[in-house]
């Protein structure tokens, strides 16, 4: 089904006024369509309670931002936007092995329980996540912006469903091209979207393959396309037999700032990733990264744009999905 969005606009009083009374009829949850101010009526203080709730978990934890930004991006890719990821059980996608070091579940269920005190039974999950990631980027000092809302929760979450629709780190670039196409998005997406590595973390098996370990147990640089002094950092981090828990920045140089670092990076052959360096080394997408390492604004822009695709992959809307009393399972 073809995911509509009700965009509002206006350039006169009277305009503003009648824009009003729309959002207000429009707000209704029975609604086929996300729009703005889907819970203007039905629940005013929505977004308010989950920005509250991030801003909170995020204080306490600096990591937070980064974790519901890629909880975001693994359930939207998945099954889309319907927090499938969420749910709980034997062969779901939160159990695959791809998705175990996912964070942030903790913050959706608290905003959860915030919303089921105030607005039983009325904002989803799937709004949820979406809300909390598009927070998370202006904590951590992205853009601040507008989404729709009026996502339905997924009943379907399949293990079997991660590993064709995520993206692999060691992902060349056609591979990623034909994944985001598949997901309705671009080539500038793609370049936007990766921006999200300006923030969050990595384990180490995540860039384990740009090394090779001999018979003593030492690691060498395999991957000519990466800084040897960065890779002599990451070596440090996570020497051969690190514990599997054992992290490391996605961004070295602004770990906690959603900011344009990230193809500053790329540019100077830090990019932690092989599916982040040949962003900067394929033709089709080296000129983006480089208006991007250039402008912060260009690259938030274009932010606002692709997130937006982003949280509108295959949403569910009236009754092809529900609403959630718990987030980690079916009602």
């Amino acid at each position: 089904m073809e995911t509509k969005i009700t965009v509002f606009s206006s350039t006169c009083n009277l305009c503003t006024l009648l824009i009003l009374v729309v959002l207000c009829f429009a707000a209704a949850p029975s609604h086929a369509s996300l729009s703005f101010n889907f819970y203007a009526i039905s629940c005013p203080g929505a977004e308010f309670m989950v920005s509250n709730t991030v801003r909170s978990a995020s204080s306490a934890d600096p990591t937070i931002p980064g974790k519901l930004l890629r909880l975001l991006f693994h359930d939207c890719f998945v099954e889309g936007c319907d927090a499938s990821v969420l749910l709980q059980g034997n062969e779901t996608e939160r159990s695959d092995p791809a998705n175990t070091s996912l964070g942030g579940f903790s913050v959706i269920d608290s905003a959860k329980r915030v919303l089921e005190i105030f607005c039983p039974g009325t904002v989803s999950c799937a709004d949820i996540v979406a809300l909390a990631a598009r927070d998370a980027v202006a904590i951590a000092g992205g853009p601040a912006f507008q989404i729709p809302t009026g996502r339905r929760d997924g009943r379907i979450s399949n293990a079997a469903n991660v590993r064709p629709n995520i993206v692999d780190t060691s992902f060349t670039m056609d591979e990623m091209t034909k994944l985001f196409s598949s997901k309705g998005l671009s080539l500038d997406d793609l370049v936007t979207l990766s921006g999200a590595h300006t923030i969050g973390l990595a384990h180490c098996n995540a860039f384990s393959d740009r090394f090779r370990q001999d018979s003593k147990g030492k690691l060498t640089l395999i991957d000519t396309s990466l800084d040897s002094t960065y890779a002599e950092e990451l070596m440090k981090k996570c020497p051969a037999g690190a514990s599997t828990s054992t992290t490391v920045s996605n961004d070295p140089e602004t770990s906690l700032a959603f900011d344009n670092q990230y193809y500053t990076n790329l540019l100077a052959h830090r990019g932690l990733f092989q599916s982040d360096s040949v962003l900067a080394k394929d033709g089709r997408t080296r000129k983006q990264v480089e208006a991007f390492a250039n402008d912060q604004e260009s690259f938030f822009r274009s932010w606002r744009e692709s997130f937006l695709k982003l949280t509108t992959i295959g949403v569910k809307t009236d009754d092809e999905g529900e609403i959630r009393q718990s987030c980690s399972f079916a009602n």
